[in-house]
């Protein structure tokens, strides 16, 4: 099974990617990507290109990946957290979790709530 990958959109601090990759977690931010300022439909393909699960504070992300199901198409999975609801180091303590007991396999297709 492979491992899971974390790529987070330009709306989440960069220092959740940087977290979770000093904890030795494959995490990529968009800004890090040079993704700033794309189309959220872009940020999800780019995460389903990349294998990625994509971490966002964004609803549409949620809204795309129903879309995807509707439609019988794959994704690599979507993690919600609002904004305002917890720290950076909460975000990468749960994050870090997910990524210990979830492989890509497990996240593909699903929704999550942080």
């Amino acid at each position: 099974m492979a491992r899971l990958k974390i790529y987070t959109d330009e709306n989440v601090d960069v220092r959740v990617a940087e977290g979770l990759m000093r904890r030795s977690i494959t995490a990529f931010s968009a800004i890090e990507r040079g993704m700033i300022g794309i189309t959220d439909r872009e940020h999800f393909e780019y995460a389903l290109k990349m294998q990625a699960v994509i971490f966002t504070h964004d609803h549409n992300f949620i809204e795309m990946a129903k879309e995807f199901a509707k439609d019988g198409k794959s994704h690599s999975g979507v993690i919600y957290v609002d904004i305002n609801k917890l720290s950076v180091g909460e975000c990468i303590r749960r994050l870090a979790l997910y990524a210990e007991i979830f492989s890509a396999e497990d996240m593909g297709n699903q929704i999550e709530f942080l």
